[in-house]
């Protein structure tokens, strides 16, 4: 599902080359799920930024679903993210003008398709906000505007997921809730899962495990938890 072959990314600055990421390589299977830690600074974000097609490497390449994103302009990329790709941010990325329900249909609308309403408010129910679709994103608090985040997230059935610190922003509980959310919304669908989590609890729950330093992303575990239950 998911290829980084030679992956690397460096920015020119006036005294020197900077190298933020340097020779990625890794293979995700489709339904797999998979954790990138490091500290702050290392790259997270702008590796999932390349996986995602949303940058561009300074070298190597990455697939998706066996297409190459190099050999993708800028439309079909988009057009690519629109249909296979699904994205949850630690800052939500709500529009505030539209209400829960709306949030979770504009994906659909986009795609048209035909019962967006529906599919939507099966979604919202899913993630236990049925009786908040009218509410706006001021009017939730914030693990409920991620469940709304989650929900749109899914609701094109993307085969792929990108988080970005989705529980960064939240309380303990809320966090866990969450975490739990996307396993679950994971198994049903069969999402494959790219994680930059906030704490190791998210890291533990994937089935692999990265860890970023100095530009260098080495796989730490891959074990299936426990507390996971394949299918």
């Amino acid at each position: 599902m998911l290829t980084a072959q030679h992956l690397a990314k460096h920015i020119i600055t006036p005294n020197a080359r900077l190298d933020i990421l340097q020779e990625i390589n890794f293979h995700l299977k489709a339904g797999e799920s998979m954790a990138i830690t490091g500290a702050s600074g290392s790259g997270k974000s702008t590796l999932l930024s390349l996986l995602a097609g949303l940058d561009t490497p300074s070298s190597g390449w990455v697939e998706i679903a066996d297409q190459s994103l190099s050999e993708l302009d800028e439309e079909c990329r988009a057009r690519l993210r629109q249909n296979k790709i699904g994205f949850v941010f630690q800052s939500f990325h709500l529009i505030p003008a539209l209400n829960a329900l709306d949030n979770v249909m504009l994906p659909l609308e986009l795609k048209g398709v035909k019962n967006a309403k529906e599919q939507a408010l099966d979604l919202l129910a899913r993630v236990g906000l049925s009786q908040r679709c009218e509410h706006k994103p001021v009017q939730l608090s914030g693990g409920e505007q991620q469940r709304v985040a989650i929900a749109r997230a899914f609701a094109g059935h993307p085969e792929i997921l990108f988080a970005d610190e989705p529980t960064g922003n939240l309380d303990q509980l809320s966090g866990e809730n969450i975490i739990q959310l996307l396993f679950e919304l994971n198994q049903e669908q069969g999402t494959t899962l790219v994680l930059v989590p906030h704490d190791h609890l998210l890291a533990q729950a994937c089935q692999r495990h990265f860890q970023l330093n100095q530009g260098f992303l080495t796989e730490v575990s891959y074990a299936v938890p426990a507390n996971r239950v394949e299918g």
